[in-house]
Protein backbone atom coordinates (compact mmCIF):
# COMPACT_ATOMS: atom_id res chain seq x y z
CA UNK A 1 0.00 0.00 0.00
CA UNK A 2 3.04 2.61 -0.85
CA UNK A 3 1.18 4.04 -3.94
CA UNK A 4 -0.14 7.32 -3.45
CA UNK A 5 -4.34 7.10 -2.96
CA UNK A 6 -6.18 8.38 -5.85
CA UNK A 7 -8.53 11.31 -4.62
CA UNK A 8 -11.62 12.85 -6.08
CA UNK A 9 -14.11 15.01 -4.69
CA UNK A 10 -17.67 13.97 -4.03
CA UNK A 11 -20.72 15.93 -4.25
CA UNK A 12 -23.32 12.77 -3.84
CA UNK A 13 -23.93 11.84 0.03
CA UNK A 14 -21.40 9.74 1.61
CA UNK A 15 -23.01 6.44 2.25
CA UNK A 16 -20.63 3.80 4.39
CA UNK A 17 -21.13 -0.05 4.26
CA UNK A 18 -20.16 -2.04 6.50
CA UNK A 19 -18.44 -5.93 5.58
CA UNK A 20 -15.58 -8.39 6.24
CA UNK A 21 -12.50 -7.55 5.85
CA UNK A 22 -10.97 -9.84 3.81
CA UNK A 23 -7.58 -8.46 2.53
CA UNK A 24 -5.54 -5.77 4.44
CA UNK A 25 -5.11 -2.13 2.95
CA UNK A 26 -7.06 0.86 1.70
CA UNK A 27 -6.91 2.19 -1.51
CA UNK A 28 -9.49 5.24 -3.10
CA UNK A 29 -10.31 4.76 -6.53
CA UNK A 30 -13.45 4.79 -8.97
CA UNK A 31 -16.26 1.59 -9.38
CA UNK A 32 -16.42 -1.16 -12.16
CA UNK A 33 -19.63 -3.08 -11.83
CA UNK A 34 -19.40 -6.82 -12.59
CA UNK A 35 -22.04 -8.03 -13.13
CA UNK A 36 -21.69 -11.66 -13.77
CA UNK A 37 -23.47 -13.81 -16.88
CA UNK A 38 -25.59 -16.18 -15.25
CA UNK A 39 -25.88 -18.87 -18.31
CA UNK A 40 -30.00 -19.16 -19.02
CA UNK A 41 -30.75 -22.92 -18.81
CA UNK A 42 -33.98 -24.58 -20.38
CA UNK A 43 -34.74 -27.39 -20.08
CA UNK A 44 -35.37 -29.50 -23.80
CA UNK A 45 -36.42 -32.58 -25.23
CA UNK A 46 -34.04 -33.80 -28.02
CA UNK A 47 -34.66 -36.72 -30.24
CA UNK A 48 -33.30 -40.35 -29.70
CA UNK A 49 -30.90 -39.74 -32.82
CA UNK A 50 -29.59 -36.49 -31.73
CA UNK A 51 -28.53 -38.10 -28.07
CA UNK A 52 -24.93 -38.40 -29.34
CA UNK A 53 -24.18 -35.32 -31.08
CA UNK A 54 -25.93 -33.31 -27.56
CA UNK A 55 -23.54 -35.52 -25.55
CA UNK A 56 -20.43 -34.47 -28.22
CA UNK A 57 -21.32 -30.97 -27.51
CA UNK A 58 -20.87 -31.76 -23.99
CA UNK A 59 -17.57 -33.49 -24.21
CA UNK A 60 -16.28 -30.44 -26.73
CA UNK A 61 -17.56 -28.28 -23.96
CA UNK A 62 -15.44 -30.10 -21.10
CA UNK A 63 -12.29 -29.94 -23.17
CA UNK A 64 -12.66 -26.31 -23.67
CA UNK A 65 -13.59 -25.88 -19.72
CA UNK A 66 -10.26 -27.52 -18.88
CA UNK A 67 -8.30 -25.44 -21.52
CA UNK A 68 -9.34 -22.50 -19.89
CA UNK A 69 -8.67 -23.62 -16.54
CA UNK A 70 -5.05 -25.13 -17.77
CA UNK A 71 -4.36 -21.61 -18.72
CA UNK A 72 -5.96 -19.64 -15.40
CA UNK A 73 -4.29 -22.55 -12.85
CA UNK A 74 -0.66 -21.56 -15.02
CA UNK A 75 -1.10 -17.55 -14.82
CA UNK A 76 -2.11 -18.44 -11.51
CA UNK A 77 0.65 -20.12 -10.34
CA UNK A 78 2.93 -17.46 -11.79
CA UNK A 79 1.14 -14.93 -9.27
CA UNK A 80 0.91 -16.55 -6.33
CA UNK A 81 2.80 -19.40 -6.40
CA UNK A 82 1.93 -23.72 -7.20
CA UNK A 83 -0.05 -24.10 -3.20
CA UNK A 84 -2.50 -21.47 -3.61
CA UNK A 85 -2.98 -22.25 -7.21
CA UNK A 86 -4.06 -25.93 -5.74
CA UNK A 87 -7.77 -24.42 -6.03
CA UNK A 88 -7.86 -24.20 -9.83
CA UNK A 89 -6.51 -28.13 -9.74
CA UNK A 90 -9.56 -29.12 -7.95
CA UNK A 91 -11.28 -27.48 -9.99
CA UNK A 92 -10.22 -29.39 -13.07
CA UNK A 93 -10.41 -32.60 -10.94
CA UNK A 94 -14.24 -31.58 -11.03
CA UNK A 95 -14.25 -31.61 -14.96
CA UNK A 96 -12.19 -35.52 -15.22
CA UNK A 97 -14.51 -36.75 -12.23
CA UNK A 98 -15.86 -39.90 -14.09
CA UNK A 99 -18.43 -40.84 -12.02
CA UNK A 100 -20.08 -37.45 -12.32
CA UNK A 101 -19.98 -37.00 -16.04
CA UNK A 102 -20.99 -41.01 -17.03
CA UNK A 103 -24.15 -39.86 -14.87
CA UNK A 104 -24.81 -36.84 -16.62
CA UNK A 105 -24.22 -38.66 -20.38
CA UNK A 106 -26.49 -41.55 -19.00
CA UNK A 107 -29.25 -39.15 -18.37
CA UNK A 108 -28.69 -37.30 -21.66
CA UNK A 109 -29.21 -40.64 -23.37
CA UNK A 110 -31.70 -42.24 -20.95
CA UNK A 111 -34.14 -39.40 -20.28
CA UNK A 112 -33.23 -37.37 -24.10
CA UNK A 113 -32.68 -34.17 -22.49
CA UNK A 114 -30.38 -31.40 -23.11
CA UNK A 115 -26.52 -30.97 -21.87
CA UNK A 116 -27.12 -28.01 -20.32
CA UNK A 117 -30.29 -28.93 -18.43
CA UNK A 118 -28.70 -32.28 -17.32
CA UNK A 119 -25.40 -30.99 -16.38
CA UNK A 120 -27.64 -28.03 -14.52
CA UNK A 121 -29.52 -30.55 -12.30
CA UNK A 122 -26.39 -32.95 -11.94
CA UNK A 123 -24.36 -30.85 -10.31
CA UNK A 124 -26.71 -28.91 -8.60
CA UNK A 125 -27.23 -32.11 -6.46
CA UNK A 126 -24.04 -31.70 -5.08
CA UNK A 127 -24.34 -27.92 -4.67
CA UNK A 128 -27.03 -28.80 -1.97
CA UNK A 129 -25.54 -31.76 -0.30
CA UNK A 130 -22.25 -29.23 0.54
CA UNK A 131 -24.34 -26.06 1.03
CA UNK A 132 -26.54 -28.48 4.12
CA UNK A 133 -23.24 -29.25 5.33
CA UNK A 134 -22.19 -28.55 9.22
CA UNK A 135 -18.77 -26.80 8.00
CA UNK A 136 -18.43 -23.42 7.02
CA UNK A 137 -15.05 -24.55 4.45
CA UNK A 138 -17.37 -26.59 2.58
CA UNK A 139 -19.98 -24.39 2.01
CA UNK A 140 -17.70 -21.72 1.02
CA UNK A 141 -16.66 -24.20 -1.56
CA UNK A 142 -20.00 -24.38 -3.50
CA UNK A 143 -19.25 -21.49 -5.01
CA UNK A 144 -16.30 -23.30 -6.50
CA UNK A 145 -18.34 -25.69 -7.76
CA UNK A 146 -20.75 -23.53 -9.26
CA UNK A 147 -18.27 -21.81 -11.22
CA UNK A 148 -17.56 -24.81 -12.55
CA UNK A 149 -21.09 -25.56 -13.42
CA UNK A 150 -21.80 -22.28 -15.40
CA UNK A 151 -17.92 -22.63 -16.93
CA UNK A 152 -19.42 -25.87 -18.81
CA UNK A 153 -22.80 -24.42 -19.51
CA UNK A 154 -20.93 -21.37 -21.27
CA UNK A 155 -19.30 -23.34 -23.16
CA UNK A 156 -21.71 -25.45 -24.14
CA UNK A 157 -23.53 -22.44 -25.78
CA UNK A 158 -20.43 -21.66 -27.03
CA UNK A 159 -20.43 -18.08 -25.25
CA UNK A 160 -17.30 -15.85 -24.66
CA UNK A 161 -16.14 -14.75 -21.19
CA UNK A 162 -14.80 -11.07 -20.65
CA UNK A 163 -12.49 -10.18 -18.36
CA UNK A 164 -10.10 -7.72 -19.47
CA UNK A 165 -11.50 -4.13 -19.13
CA UNK A 166 -9.36 -0.40 -19.37
CA UNK A 167 -8.59 1.89 -16.72
CA UNK A 168 -7.72 1.14 -12.53
CA UNK A 169 -10.80 0.56 -10.86
CA UNK A 170 -12.49 -1.25 -7.80
CA UNK A 171 -14.55 -4.35 -8.69
CA UNK A 172 -17.76 -4.12 -7.58
CA UNK A 173 -19.62 -7.60 -7.65
CA UNK A 174 -22.10 -9.74 -5.87
CA UNK A 175 -19.57 -12.37 -5.94
CA UNK A 176 -16.33 -13.41 -7.04
CA UNK A 177 -15.43 -16.91 -8.26
CA UNK A 178 -11.63 -17.81 -7.65
CA UNK A 179 -11.42 -17.29 -11.42
CA UNK A 180 -12.80 -13.92 -11.58
CA UNK A 181 -10.28 -12.92 -8.81
CA UNK A 182 -7.10 -14.40 -10.69
CA UNK A 183 -7.93 -12.75 -14.37
CA UNK A 184 -9.39 -9.49 -13.11
CA UNK A 185 -5.64 -8.80 -11.16
CA UNK A 186 -4.59 -8.71 -14.85
CA UNK A 187 -5.73 -5.34 -15.05
CA UNK A 188 -5.08 -2.39 -12.99
CA UNK A 189 -7.44 -3.90 -9.83
CA UNK A 190 -7.37 -1.72 -6.83
CA UNK A 191 -9.51 -3.44 -4.61
CA UNK A 192 -12.47 -5.76 -4.18
CA UNK A 193 -15.94 -5.19 -3.17
CA UNK A 194 -18.51 -7.95 -2.98
CA UNK A 195 -22.20 -8.23 -1.58
CA UNK A 196 -21.55 -12.66 -0.81
CA UNK A 197 -18.29 -14.12 0.79
CA UNK A 198 -16.69 -15.03 3.71
CA UNK A 199 -12.93 -14.93 5.00
CA UNK A 200 -12.42 -18.38 4.28
CA UNK A 201 -13.74 -17.93 0.76
CA UNK A 202 -11.25 -18.57 -2.13
CA UNK A 203 -11.92 -15.42 -3.15
CA UNK A 204 -10.70 -13.81 -0.63
CA UNK A 205 -7.53 -16.72 -0.14
CA UNK A 206 -6.47 -15.53 -3.73
CA UNK A 207 -6.73 -11.73 -2.74
CA UNK A 208 -4.54 -11.56 0.41
CA UNK A 209 -2.15 -13.55 -2.08
CA UNK A 210 -2.22 -10.94 -4.78
CA UNK A 211 -2.15 -8.46 -2.03
CA UNK A 212 -5.16 -6.65 -3.22
CA UNK A 213 -7.52 -5.51 -0.96
CA UNK A 214 -10.74 -6.46 -0.38
CA UNK A 215 -13.96 -6.38 1.66
CA UNK A 216 -17.13 -9.15 1.31
CA UNK A 217 -20.21 -9.89 2.55
CA UNK A 218 -21.41 -6.65 2.13
CA UNK A 219 -24.79 -7.73 1.22
CA UNK A 220 -26.08 -4.72 -0.76
CA UNK A 221 -23.14 -2.84 -2.37
CA UNK A 222 -23.97 -3.40 -5.25
CA UNK A 223 -27.43 -1.82 -4.71
CA UNK A 224 -25.86 1.17 -3.23
CA UNK A 225 -23.04 1.20 -5.90
CA UNK A 226 -23.17 2.67 -9.90
CA UNK A 227 -20.30 2.55 -12.49
CA UNK A 228 -18.02 5.15 -11.65
CA UNK A 229 -18.53 5.92 -8.35
CA UNK A 230 -15.90 7.68 -6.14
CA UNK A 231 -15.02 5.08 -3.08
CA UNK A 232 -12.91 3.99 0.09
CA UNK A 233 -11.75 0.50 0.69
CA UNK A 234 -10.45 -0.67 4.47
CA UNK A 235 -9.51 -3.92 3.70
CA UNK A 236 -8.46 -3.65 7.73
CA UNK A 237 -11.87 -2.86 9.36
CA UNK A 238 -14.01 -4.25 6.45
CA UNK A 239 -15.62 -0.21 5.43
CA UNK A 240 -16.49 0.94 2.29
CA UNK A 241 -17.42 4.72 2.04
CA UNK A 242 -19.10 5.60 -0.82
CA UNK A 243 -18.90 9.22 -2.31
CA UNK A 244 -16.71 10.09 1.01
CA UNK A 245 -16.08 14.02 1.67
CA UNK A 246 -13.29 15.93 1.51
CA UNK A 247 -13.14 15.25 5.44
CA UNK A 248 -13.30 11.88 4.81
CA UNK A 249 -10.86 11.49 2.42
CA UNK A 250 -8.03 13.13 4.39
CA UNK A 251 -9.22 10.64 7.33
CA UNK A 252 -8.03 7.80 5.06
CA UNK A 253 -5.32 9.40 4.13
CA UNK A 254 -4.01 9.41 7.93
CA UNK A 255 -5.14 6.09 8.59
CA UNK A 256 -3.11 4.60 5.41
CA UNK A 257 -0.03 6.34 6.18
CA UNK A 258 0.09 5.14 10.06
CA UNK A 259 -1.09 1.87 8.47
CA UNK A 260 2.18 1.83 5.83
CA UNK A 261 4.25 3.64 8.73
CA UNK A 262 2.94 0.75 11.85
CA UNK A 263 3.32 -2.58 9.62
CA UNK A 264 7.73 -0.96 8.98
CA UNK A 265 7.87 -0.93 12.65
CA UNK A 266 6.23 -4.84 13.17
CA UNK A 267 9.11 -6.39 11.21
CA UNK A 268 11.08 -5.00 13.90
CA UNK A 269 9.21 -7.85 15.90
CA UNK A 270 9.48 -10.74 14.27
CA UNK A 271 12.29 -12.22 15.77
CA UNK A 272 11.42 -10.99 19.39
CA UNK A 273 9.39 -13.21 21.83
CA UNK A 274 5.50 -12.47 22.48
CA UNK A 275 6.23 -11.49 26.35
CA UNK A 276 4.87 -9.19 29.05
CA UNK A 277 6.74 -6.06 29.95
CA UNK A 278 7.14 -8.16 33.08
CA UNK A 279 8.65 -11.56 31.72
CA UNK A 280 4.86 -13.64 31.14
CA UNK A 281 5.65 -15.35 27.40
CA UNK A 282 2.88 -16.47 25.04
CA UNK A 283 3.11 -18.79 22.80
CA UNK A 284 1.76 -17.00 19.46
CA UNK A 285 1.56 -19.46 16.48
CA UNK A 286 -0.38 -19.58 13.26
CA UNK A 287 -3.47 -21.18 11.83
CA UNK A 288 -2.82 -22.92 8.20
CA UNK A 289 -3.96 -25.77 6.17
CA UNK A 290 -1.48 -26.36 3.00
CA UNK A 291 2.65 -27.11 3.80
CA UNK A 292 3.24 -24.28 1.87
CA UNK A 293 2.17 -21.77 3.71
CA UNK A 294 4.62 -22.61 6.66
CA UNK A 295 7.06 -19.79 4.34
CA UNK A 296 4.50 -16.92 5.08
CA UNK A 297 4.38 -18.45 8.73
CA UNK A 298 8.55 -18.00 9.25
CA UNK A 299 8.10 -14.28 7.98
CA UNK A 300 5.65 -13.51 10.26
CA UNK A 301 8.08 -14.50 13.36
CA UNK A 302 5.53 -17.19 14.41
CA UNK A 303 6.34 -19.66 17.35
CA UNK A 304 4.68 -22.96 15.29
CA UNK A 305 1.45 -24.09 13.88
CA UNK A 306 -1.19 -23.92 16.59
CA UNK A 307 -4.08 -25.39 14.14
CA UNK A 308 -3.41 -26.80 10.81
CA UNK A 309 -6.40 -28.05 9.02
CA UNK A 310 -5.86 -30.98 7.23
CA UNK A 311 -9.80 -31.09 5.09
CA UNK A 312 -7.70 -29.36 2.79
CA UNK A 313 -6.53 -33.06 1.48
CA UNK A 314 -10.04 -33.94 0.96
CA UNK A 315 -10.42 -31.00 -1.63
CA UNK A 316 -11.24 -32.08 -4.79
CA UNK A 317 -11.82 -35.79 -4.16
CA UNK A 318 -14.56 -37.90 -3.75
CA UNK A 319 -12.26 -40.76 -1.52
CA UNK A 320 -10.33 -40.40 1.60
CA UNK A 321 -6.52 -39.92 0.67
CA UNK A 322 -4.25 -42.97 1.85
CA UNK A 323 -2.23 -43.25 4.75
CA UNK A 324 0.87 -42.29 2.92
CA UNK A 325 -0.64 -39.48 1.10
CA UNK A 326 -1.50 -38.43 4.33
CA UNK A 327 1.87 -39.16 6.21
CA UNK A 328 4.04 -37.18 3.03
CA UNK A 329 2.26 -34.08 3.79
CA UNK A 330 1.68 -34.01 7.82
CA UNK A 331 5.65 -35.17 7.16
CA UNK A 332 6.54 -32.27 5.24
CA UNK A 333 4.78 -29.70 7.45
CA UNK A 334 6.61 -31.34 10.85
CA UNK A 335 9.85 -31.38 9.13
CA UNK A 336 9.57 -27.55 7.72
CA UNK A 337 8.25 -26.38 11.18
CA UNK A 338 11.01 -28.26 13.25
CA UNK A 339 12.15 -27.59 16.11
CA UNK A 340 8.71 -25.51 16.74
CA UNK A 341 5.09 -27.27 17.55
CA UNK A 342 2.52 -28.45 15.08
CA UNK A 343 -0.87 -28.97 16.33
CA UNK A 344 -2.78 -31.21 14.00
CA UNK A 345 -6.66 -31.60 14.27
CA UNK A 346 -8.20 -34.59 13.01
CA UNK A 347 -10.91 -34.29 9.98
CA UNK A 348 -12.98 -31.48 11.02
CA UNK A 349 -15.83 -32.90 8.29
CA UNK A 350 -19.73 -33.14 8.46
CA UNK A 351 -21.72 -36.47 7.10
CA UNK A 352 -21.79 -34.91 3.67
CA UNK A 353 -18.08 -35.90 2.79
CA UNK A 354 -19.68 -39.51 4.05
CA UNK A 355 -22.68 -39.75 2.23
CA UNK A 356 -23.37 -42.79 1.51
CA UNK A 357 -23.67 -43.38 5.52
CA UNK A 358 -24.79 -39.98 6.51
CA UNK A 359 -28.08 -39.26 4.10
CA UNK A 360 -28.79 -36.01 4.02
CA UNK A 361 -29.50 -34.31 7.81
CA UNK A 362 -32.55 -32.17 8.88
CA UNK A 363 -29.57 -30.04 10.85
CA UNK A 364 -26.32 -30.46 10.24
CA UNK A 365 -24.84 -28.40 12.43
CA UNK A 366 -25.50 -30.60 14.89
CA UNK A 367 -25.48 -33.54 13.33
CA UNK A 368 -23.01 -36.40 12.20
CA UNK A 369 -19.18 -34.34 11.98
CA UNK A 370 -16.28 -34.04 13.87
CA UNK A 371 -15.30 -37.07 16.17
CA UNK A 372 -18.30 -38.18 15.92
CA UNK A 373 -17.52 -39.38 12.18
CA UNK A 374 -14.02 -40.11 13.42
CA UNK A 375 -15.64 -43.20 16.14
CA UNK A 376 -18.18 -44.25 13.41
CA UNK A 377 -15.40 -44.94 11.15
CA UNK A 378 -12.71 -46.06 12.64
CA UNK A 379 -11.20 -47.22 9.85
CA UNK A 380 -10.82 -43.25 8.49
CA UNK A 381 -9.61 -41.55 12.21
CA UNK A 382 -6.99 -44.80 12.65
CA UNK A 383 -5.26 -44.04 9.27
CA UNK A 384 -5.39 -40.77 9.94
CA UNK A 385 -4.04 -41.15 13.26
CA UNK A 386 -1.36 -43.62 11.89
CA UNK A 387 -0.03 -40.64 9.24
CA UNK A 388 -0.03 -38.33 11.87
CA UNK A 389 1.96 -40.89 14.51
CA UNK A 390 4.44 -41.54 11.94
CA UNK A 391 5.12 -37.87 11.06
CA UNK A 392 5.97 -37.30 15.13
CA UNK A 393 9.12 -38.75 14.84
CA UNK A 394 11.16 -35.57 16.03
CA UNK A 395 8.44 -35.29 18.64
CA UNK A 396 7.00 -31.58 17.58
CA UNK A 397 3.52 -32.87 16.66
CA UNK A 398 0.75 -32.78 18.58
CA UNK A 399 -2.60 -34.34 17.60
CA UNK A 400 -6.42 -32.86 18.87
CA UNK A 401 -9.71 -34.05 18.18
CA UNK A 402 -12.75 -31.93 17.22
CA UNK A 403 -16.11 -31.37 17.78
CA UNK A 404 -15.86 -33.32 21.21
CA UNK A 405 -18.95 -33.21 23.64
CA UNK A 406 -18.12 -35.47 26.73
CA UNK A 407 -15.45 -37.01 27.99
CA UNK A 408 -17.08 -40.64 26.78
CA UNK A 409 -15.84 -39.43 23.19
CA UNK A 410 -12.33 -38.39 24.44
CA UNK A 411 -11.96 -42.12 26.38
CA UNK A 412 -13.17 -43.65 22.97
CA UNK A 413 -10.91 -41.52 20.93
CA UNK A 414 -7.94 -42.46 22.97
CA UNK A 415 -8.81 -46.39 22.80
CA UNK A 416 -8.00 -45.59 18.82
CA UNK A 417 -4.68 -43.86 19.08
CA UNK A 418 -3.88 -46.53 21.24
CA UNK A 419 -4.85 -49.05 18.62
CA UNK A 420 -2.97 -47.36 15.74
CA UNK A 421 0.26 -46.75 17.99
CA UNK A 422 -0.49 -50.78 18.65
CA UNK A 423 -0.07 -51.21 14.99
CA UNK A 424 2.55 -49.56 14.12
CA UNK A 425 4.69 -50.80 16.95
CA UNK A 426 3.91 -54.48 15.57
CA UNK A 427 4.99 -53.01 12.20
CA UNK A 428 8.28 -51.54 13.51
CA UNK A 429 7.44 -48.15 12.49
CA UNK A 430 9.03 -45.45 14.32
CA UNK A 431 6.86 -42.66 16.19
CA UNK A 432 6.42 -39.91 19.07
CA UNK A 433 5.46 -42.14 21.82
CA UNK A 434 4.87 -39.38 24.21
CA UNK A 435 3.17 -37.22 21.34
CA UNK A 436 0.22 -35.59 23.03
CA UNK A 437 -3.08 -35.58 22.68
CA UNK A 438 -6.02 -32.76 22.83
CA UNK A 439 -8.94 -31.88 21.99
CA UNK A 440 -10.74 -28.71 20.88
CA UNK A 441 -13.43 -27.26 23.20
CA UNK A 442 -15.79 -26.09 21.27
CA UNK A 443 -19.35 -27.97 21.88
CA UNK A 444 -21.06 -25.71 25.29
CA UNK A 445 -21.26 -29.32 27.26
CA UNK A 446 -17.04 -30.05 26.28
CA UNK A 447 -17.24 -26.40 27.82
CA UNK A 448 -18.61 -27.09 31.11
CA UNK A 449 -16.68 -30.38 31.49
CA UNK A 450 -13.89 -28.74 30.72
CA UNK A 451 -12.06 -30.08 33.52
CA UNK A 452 -13.05 -33.53 33.76
CA UNK A 453 -11.87 -33.53 30.05
CA UNK A 454 -8.32 -32.00 30.83
CA UNK A 455 -7.84 -34.86 33.12
CA UNK A 456 -7.95 -37.25 30.25
CA UNK A 457 -5.56 -35.43 27.93
CA UNK A 458 -2.40 -32.88 27.72
CA UNK A 459 -3.84 -30.25 26.35
CA UNK A 460 -7.29 -28.08 25.56
CA UNK A 461 -7.69 -25.53 22.60
CA UNK A 462 -10.64 -23.28 22.48
CA UNK A 463 -12.58 -23.22 19.00
CA UNK A 464 -14.35 -20.04 19.48
CA UNK A 465 -15.97 -19.76 16.22
CA UNK A 466 -18.33 -23.10 16.43
CA UNK A 467 -18.12 -22.65 20.70
CA UNK A 468 -19.59 -18.80 20.53
CA UNK A 469 -22.28 -20.32 17.47
CA UNK A 470 -23.77 -22.94 19.86
CA UNK A 471 -23.29 -21.10 23.10
CA UNK A 472 -25.34 -18.19 21.67
CA UNK A 473 -27.88 -20.23 19.48
CA UNK A 474 -26.35 -18.12 16.29
CA UNK A 475 -25.56 -19.34 13.18
CA UNK A 476 -22.87 -16.90 12.20
CA UNK A 477 -23.65 -17.23 8.30
CA UNK A 478 -27.69 -16.67 8.23
CA UNK A 479 -28.13 -12.96 7.63
CA UNK A 480 -31.16 -12.77 9.21
CA UNK A 481 -29.02 -13.36 12.86
CA UNK A 482 -25.33 -12.96 12.07
CA UNK A 483 -25.28 -9.61 13.50
CA UNK A 484 -25.94 -11.59 17.16
CA UNK A 485 -22.62 -13.36 16.89
CA UNK A 486 -20.66 -11.83 19.46
CA UNK A 487 -17.48 -12.68 20.59
CA UNK A 488 -17.45 -10.47 23.55
CA UNK A 489 -20.82 -11.74 25.41
CA UNK A 490 -20.23 -11.90 28.58
CA UNK A 491 -22.01 -15.47 28.36
CA UNK A 492 -18.87 -16.00 25.93
CA UNK A 493 -15.61 -14.71 27.87
CA UNK A 494 -17.17 -16.24 31.50
CA UNK A 495 -17.01 -19.29 29.27
CA UNK A 496 -13.18 -18.93 28.11
CA UNK A 497 -12.69 -18.17 31.57
CA UNK A 498 -13.76 -20.98 33.06
CA UNK A 499 -12.05 -23.56 30.54
CA UNK A 500 -8.95 -21.95 31.30
CA UNK A 501 -9.37 -22.19 35.12
CA UNK A 502 -10.06 -25.71 35.09
CA UNK A 503 -7.10 -26.56 32.47
CA UNK A 504 -4.63 -25.05 34.72
CA UNK A 505 -6.35 -26.78 37.54
CA UNK A 506 -5.31 -29.85 36.27
CA UNK A 507 -1.97 -28.45 35.00
CA UNK A 508 -2.29 -28.53 31.28
CA UNK A 509 -1.77 -25.83 28.53
CA UNK A 510 -4.45 -24.09 26.83
CA UNK A 511 -4.40 -22.56 23.85
CA UNK A 512 -7.29 -20.52 21.30
CA UNK A 513 -7.21 -21.21 17.63
CA UNK A 514 -10.62 -19.17 16.48
CA UNK A 515 -11.05 -15.81 15.28
CA UNK A 516 -10.86 -14.25 18.58
CA UNK A 517 -7.85 -15.43 19.49
CA UNK A 518 -6.65 -12.86 15.88
CA UNK A 519 -8.68 -9.68 17.43
CA UNK A 520 -6.27 -7.10 18.82
CA UNK A 521 -8.93 -6.13 21.06
CA UNK A 522 -9.42 -9.64 23.01
CA UNK A 523 -5.51 -9.99 22.83
CA UNK A 524 -5.63 -8.32 26.29
CA UNK A 525 -8.77 -9.95 27.74
CA UNK A 526 -7.31 -13.67 26.87
CA UNK A 527 -4.39 -12.51 28.12
CA UNK A 528 -5.02 -11.37 31.35
CA UNK A 529 -7.52 -14.76 31.83
CA UNK A 530 -4.33 -16.48 31.36
CA UNK A 531 -4.47 -18.18 27.67
CA UNK A 532 -0.90 -19.98 27.36
CA UNK A 533 -1.11 -20.10 23.12
CA UNK A 534 -2.79 -18.19 20.87
CA UNK A 535 -3.09 -19.47 17.07
CA UNK A 536 -3.94 -16.89 14.65
CA UNK A 537 -4.28 -16.03 10.67
CA UNK A 538 -0.44 -14.91 9.98
CA UNK A 539 -1.07 -11.63 8.67
CA UNK A 540 -2.62 -10.48 12.28
CA UNK A 541 0.34 -11.87 14.37
CA UNK A 542 2.45 -9.06 14.58
CA UNK A 543 -0.12 -7.15 15.98
CA UNK A 544 -1.24 -9.35 18.50
CA UNK A 545 2.45 -9.47 19.34
CA UNK A 546 2.83 -5.93 19.44
CA UNK A 547 0.10 -6.09 22.24
CA UNK A 548 1.59 -8.56 24.57
CA UNK A 549 4.76 -7.14 24.74
CA UNK A 550 3.11 -3.03 25.31
CA UNK A 551 1.59 -4.43 28.81
CA UNK A 552 2.45 -6.17 32.41
CA UNK A 553 0.80 -9.37 33.39
CA UNK A 554 -0.44 -7.94 36.36
CA UNK A 555 -2.28 -5.11 34.22
CA UNK A 556 -3.57 -7.70 31.99
CA UNK A 557 -5.41 -9.51 34.83
CA UNK A 558 -6.44 -6.45 36.28
CA UNK A 559 -8.90 -5.65 33.33
CA UNK A 560 -9.99 -9.32 32.85
CA UNK A 561 -11.37 -9.18 35.75
CA UNK A 562 -13.06 -5.77 35.11
CA UNK A 563 -14.07 -6.85 31.94
CA UNK A 564 -15.82 -10.34 33.59
CA UNK A 565 -17.77 -8.01 35.79
CA UNK A 566 -19.66 -6.36 32.95
CA UNK A 567 -23.39 -7.15 31.74
CA UNK A 568 -23.61 -6.79 28.46
CA UNK A 569 -21.45 -7.20 24.82
CA UNK A 570 -21.10 -3.99 24.45
CA UNK A 571 -19.80 -2.67 27.64
CA UNK A 572 -17.48 -5.42 27.46
CA UNK A 573 -16.48 -4.48 23.58
CA UNK A 574 -15.92 -0.37 24.85
CA UNK A 575 -14.27 -1.27 27.83
CA UNK A 576 -11.62 -3.38 25.55
CA UNK A 577 -11.10 -1.02 23.22
CA UNK A 578 -10.24 1.87 25.44
CA UNK A 579 -7.79 0.08 27.58
CA UNK A 580 -5.88 -1.66 23.72
CA UNK A 581 -5.64 2.16 23.15
CA UNK A 582 -3.84 3.01 26.17
CA UNK A 583 -1.23 0.39 26.07
CA UNK A 584 -0.86 0.49 22.09
CA UNK A 585 -1.86 4.10 21.21
CA UNK A 586 0.28 3.88 17.63
CA UNK A 587 -1.80 0.34 16.81
CA UNK A 588 -4.01 2.07 13.84
CA UNK A 589 -6.64 -0.59 13.44
CA UNK A 590 -10.30 0.24 12.76
CA UNK A 591 -11.82 -2.12 15.74
CA UNK A 592 -9.66 0.47 18.04
CA UNK A 593 -10.94 3.60 16.28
Amino acid sequence: MDEKLEITPQEKQEIILRGIPASAGIVMGHAHIFTKHIPRVEEKVILLDDAPKEIERLRHAVERSEKELSKILSYAEQKIGNSKAKIFEAEIMILNDVVLFEAIYNRIANELKNAEFVVHDEITKYQRLMLESSDEYMRERTHDVEDVKNRIIRNIQQEKLISRFAGRSIIVSQSLTPADTILFSRNEILAYVTDMGGVTSHAALLSRSLKIPAVVGLKEATKHVQEGDFMIVDGYGGTVVLNPSETTIKEYEVRNKRYIEFEKRLNDLRDLPAKTLDGQRVELSCNIEFAEEINFVDAQGSDGIGLYRAEGLLMGRDTFPTEDEQYREYNLIAEKCYPRKVIMRTFDIGGDKVVSQAGEEENPFLGWRGIRIGLDRPEIFVTQLRAMLRASVKKNVWVMFPMVANVKEVRKAKILVEHAKSSLRSQHIPFDEEMKIGVMIEVPSAAVMAGDIANEVGFLSIGTNDLIQYLLAVDRGNENVSELYQEFDPAVIRTIHHIIKEAHEHHIPVGMCGEMAGDPVATLLLLGLGIDELSVIPTVLPEIKKIIRSVRLKEAKRIAAQALKLSTEDEVKEFLKAHVKRVSPDIPMSETE
